[in-house]
């Protein structure tokens, strides 16, 4: 037996399946894209917020619409005018039969005032024109026969004649409105439509009774009408449907012969409004759901990189050994693209004092690990001494270093704490020549008699202010007693300690000036470090922690200042001379309050 297997060709996609598999990318790449932050606080806050918006413009427009009193207008006008029309018409069939003489209104005009006609009438005032029913129903069936208006003639006491409800032709079917049935209960959305149309209504309309067979007078349109002026009234249902009602006076020769009343049929406004309404509802749906899409996307580009930066500033919260990064959104120039720079900015700053933290300690550790080493090889070595001479170097040992033991740990709290005091205090205006001024005085009284000599040089300025800056002034006194002690201790006894002043442009500077050796060009970056002494041979070794200046640098950078040290020279003689150095130089550089 043989087997025949055919190919089939390859079904072709329709444009079509083309269209769904695109909208089905589009769908899924758009779901993974808000999914995590789709149903986010920020994401339903916005959402409700931007539909709350829309809601109340839509309530607004439905409550406030001027299309339906427009549409009442129109609708009043019409009718008017319609129920003129009818009017002259039925006033145009009413005849008089007088014993068995039918006499034709409009012929009446060819007769001379007062002529008789028949016996018993004088004159044409004397006549009367009574609406005949069976002449002006077929006229009002086809002038009613093509709207959904209701129309009754009531005659001049107000009894009623016709009603269109009650006009048919051969082969017509009659149809009434009844009212609904009361057995089935209403669902539940039809109860609240029919709360919310009720209470869309207007409060102030009369209710509308049906009057039937009664009197055409207990409806005021009509009395007001047979008076011989047009009238029309708005009322509402039981229902809360609209009826539009108009009475117009059928006239002949300026006699009443009747009221025309026309009424439009209940809910045939209230139809066009609702569609009117559903209308405004579709396009509520169809931008409520274009607000929502909108306001997810809006949500994805704020919660998304505010997620991102919670989750990177967890990490950086758990991270011990590591240094997790903060997302960089730096290039949007808005709040989150600030919020990214500053907390990137804080967790350097925050990195940068931890590193700093370990290595003072780690610094600290060695500074007191010098003295203590010292202080217990005198201490185990004092037991040993055989002489008074050398346990009297013992004890001097001793007592140096605790006496260096005591200062380093006086100035390593004072380099602890500095931070949080800057902190804590306010900044105030100072005058930066008074406290140098307190300062130079304070050092030349305690200065020893035979050492160098400090002099104070002030610029000259015409500006009160021109040295007020905002700071400080107990700890910008710390720096320059720490600049002007440095000075004094490279400087000869014979040697002159300067200390000028200046105004430089927005800032101020204080210089201070030594006639010692200078600074090393190796050295020149590492004076301002933790625990660096590069002191004189002969001056006696642990005098001096090596805080002094790094506490400076610490105290004018919160001042949001600089702090630099050079070598003064001496002028060349010539291009080929070798530089002469005259001392150092230390630079202090405040912003000024007043510039």
């Amino acid at each position: 037996m043989t087997v025949i297997i055919e190919e089939q060709a390859p079904v072709r996609a329709t444009p079509r399946r083309v269209r769904l598999r695109h909208w089905r990318r589009l769908t899924s790449r758009f779901v993974r894209s808000i999914g995590p932050h789709a149903f986010s606080s920020l994401t339903r806050r916005i959402v409700i917020l931007n539909l709350a918006a829309l809601i109340v413009l839509v309530s607004g427009i439905l409550y406030l619409n001027q299309f339906r009193a427009g549409l009442i207008d129109a609708r009043l006008e019409s009718l008017l005018t319609q129920g003129e029309i009818i009017a002259g018409a039925i006033a145009a069939s009413a005849t008089v039969e007088t014993n068995n003489l039918t006499i034709d209104p409009d012929k009446l005009l060819e007769l001379q005032a007062g002529e008789s006609l028949t016996p018993g009438l004088n004159s044409v005032e004397g006549l009367d024109f009574p609406i005949n029913p069976e002449r002006v129903a077929p006229v009002l069936r086809r002038l009613i026969s093509p709207t959904r208006t209701r129309a009754r003639i009531y005659d001049r006491d107000g009894i009623p004649v016709l009603d269109s409800r009650h006009l048919y032709s051969r082969g017509q079917i009659l149809r009434f409105d009844l009212p609904p049935g009361t057995d089935d209960e209403p669902a539940l959305f039809d109860r609240i439509w029919e709360w919310v149309k009720i209470h869309l209504q207007r409060d102030d309309l009369p209710i509308y009774h049906e009057l039937g067979g009664l009197n055409g007078k207990g409806y005021p349109e009509v009395a007001t009408a047979l008076d011989g002026s047009p009238s029309s009234i708005v009322r509402i249902t039981d229902r809360g449907e609209l009826i539009v009602s108009v009475a117009v006076p059928i006239q002949r020769y300026r006699s009443v012969l009747g009221v025309l009343l026309l009424s439009t049929q209940g809910g045939d406004i209230d139809q066009i409004v609702h569609a009117e309404r559903m209308a405004i509802v579709r396009v509520f749906l169809v931008s409520a759901a274009v607000v929502v899409v909108l306001s997810i996307l809006l949500a994805g580009t704020i919660a998304a990189p505010l997620r991102r930066l919670a989750d990177a500033a967890d990490r950086v919260r758990r991270g011990v050994t590591s240094r997790p990064q903060i997302p960089d959104f730096s290039s949007r120039r808005d709040e989150i693209g600030h919020l990214s720079q500053a907390l990137r900015d804080m967790t350097a700053s925050l990195y940068n004092r931890i590193e700093a933290i370990e290595s003072f300690a780690a610094d600290v550790s060695h500074e007191l690990k010098n003295p203590l080493t010292s202080l217990r090889s005198a201490v185990e070595t004092l037991p040993l001494a055989k002489t008074a001479k050398a346990k009297a170097r013992l004890t001097e040992i001793i007592q140096h270093d605790v006496r260096r033991l005591d200062r380093l740990i006086s100035d390593i709290s004072d380099a602890s704490r500095l931070d949080a005091e800057l902190a804590r205090q306010d900044a105030v205006p100072i005058d930066v020549a008074r406290i140098v001024d307190a300062v130079v005085s304070i050092s030349r009284e305690i200065a020893a008699p035979d050492g160098p000599s400090i002099v104070l040089d002030v610029a000259t300025v015409d500006q009160d202010d021109a040295f007020v800056v905002l700071g400080h002034d107990s700890r910008l006194g710390q720096v320059f007693t720490n600049l002007i002690e440095n000075a004094r201790s490279f400087s000869p006894k014979d040697g002159v300690v300067h200390v000028l002043v200046r105004r430089n442009g927005p800032a101020v500077d204080v210089i201070v000036e030594d006639d010692g050796p200078g600074i090393r060009a190796e050295q020149m970056e590492r004076i301002f470090e933790r625990f660096y002494t590069d002191r004189p041979e002969q001056e006696a070794f642990g005098q001096n922690s090596g805080l002094g200046l790094s506490i400076s640098k610490q105290i004018v950078e919160a001042h949001r200042g600089r702090i630099w040290a050079e070598n003064r020279l001496k002028p060349k003689a010539n291009r080929d001379a070798e530089p002469v150095v005259l001392g150092a130089r230390f630079t202090v550089r405040l912003p000024g309050l007043s510039g």
